[in-house]
């Protein structure tokens, strides 16, 4: 399957240390062997019964992919990339997220999830098979302290009218899991909504089983919350620390968003406001790039709020018909802000946009731009104005 029709988790969570090493070894050898000075990635294909491998394809450019990379972990590719073609030795280059030398690789306490979008229904005799020709007109990029997390906010972002990793959206079907569609991802909601192992499962779509083991368990904690006799405190919290929606939450136990949000905020349940620092908490960092969770020590956020902000809305997800085009009015929006002398927030989760460059607004959030979030984010940062013109479709 075509890099760009995969879903991408990072940090990869299925390598064991060996492969891991045994992968990056071979890059540093290829990218020497090739003389290659900048940005490089390179894809890989590697049996997950043993340790034969083969290389895909090398990308000695900057590319979607080094793109997700560089917005993954908050480390600017394109900006070092450039300062080494002018000759700058990267010992001589810091980091202008944590203030040290550029010298380190990142290394993440968050997990992030990218999804590419298809806009398939909108052709006629169009095969909805993916494979190796890449069909994707865009993709997103979610963070979150945990796999089942990060992977329900990016089931939104790909489709407004999702609600997350849901069951009911499509049916049960053999054939579609044997052979991937753009749409697969929910045939499996269903499989293990009606009850299939994740073995069978692996033996239908080789989709790994730890990633099958996760999905499971986001459908059966639907289950008990739809099971449930009254909606308390600890199952909500957990809930919401699967990554669950209130508009979610609420189709589970027959009730509406809004609803759920007051229950939420009677029990004082909110996002915590976490930082991508590219080093772990390791170094301390002071960095623009936000990321909303539930999987940590309530209102302990890694950063103060000073409430005199405009809050500008992004375009969100590539698709057809909203494209770079709204990406520009929402920069252009901000350069203007700035320009008035005006502390912007960006709001966007598509990292192929310049808008979540990390210089391009004071306050950049990672997140999704819908009514639970966006208003979540406006009660912490309680802003001068909200800008929702710029983004196309979506807002």
């Amino acid at each position: 399957i075509h890099t760009g029709e995969s879903i991408v988790v990072a940090p990869s969570q299925t390598l064991s240390n060996r492969e891991y090493n045994m992968l990056r070894t071979t890059a540093i050898k290829v990218i020497r062997y090739f003389g290659i000075v900048g940005e490089c990635n390179i894809q890989y294909a590697l049996n997950p019964h043993s340790e034969e491998y083969y290389i895909i394809e090398v990308n000695a450019r900057l590319s979607r992919s080094s793109a997700l990379a560089s917005k993954a972990t908050g480390y600017p590719l394109a900006y070092i990339a450039a300062k080494l073609a002018l000759g700058i030795p990267l010992s001589q280059l810091s980091n202008s997220v944590t203030g040290t030398t550029a010298c380190f690789e990142p290394s993440l306490d968050y997990c992030v999830v990218k999804i590419p979008r298809w806009d398939l229904h909108k052709f006629q005799r169009v095969s909805t098979k993916i494979g190796s020709s890449m069909k994707s007109v865009g993709e997103v990029m979610s963070i979150g302290r945990t796999f089942e997390e990060a992977l329900q906010k990016a089931l939104r972002m790909v489709d407004e009218n999702v609600v997350g990793f849901d069951p009911s959206t499509k049916t049960v079907n053999d054939d579609e899991l044997v052979e991937p569609t753009d749409k697969r991802m929910f045939v499996v909601a269903a499989a293990l909504n009606r009850g299939y192992s994740v073995d069978r499962l692996y033996d239908l779509t080789k989709i790994d089983r730890f990633f099958l083991q996760k999905m499971k368990n986001i459908i059966d904690y639907k289950k008990i919350l739809a099971n449930a006799p009254d909606l308390t405190y600890p199952l909500l919290k957990k809930a919401k620390e699967m990554g669950f929606s209130d508009k979610q939450i609420a189709q589970a136990v027959k009730s509406t968003e809004i609803a759920i949000r007051q229950k939420r905020e009677k029990f004082d349940l909110t996002p915590v406001v976490k930082q991508i620092d590219t080093v772990a908490a390791e170094w301390p960092a002071s960095t623009n790039y936000l990321y909303m969770t539930y999987n940590a020590t309530p209102n302990a956020h890694d950063l103060q709020f000073h409430n005199d902000c405009t809050m500008v809305l992004g375009s969100g997800v590539y698709r057809i018909g909203s494209s770079v085009e709204f990406d520009w009015c929402a920069v252009g929006c901000l350069r203007q802000l700035r320009k008035m002398g005006k502390k912007t927030i960006m709001v966007n989760y598509n990292p192929e946009t310049v808008s979540t460059d990390y210089d391009m607004s004071d306050r950049l959030y990672f997140e999704e731009i819908s009514f639970e979030t966006v208003m979540d984010i406006y009660n912490l940062e309680v802003p001068e104005g909200v800008i929702i013109s710029m983004g196309g479709q979506l807002p």
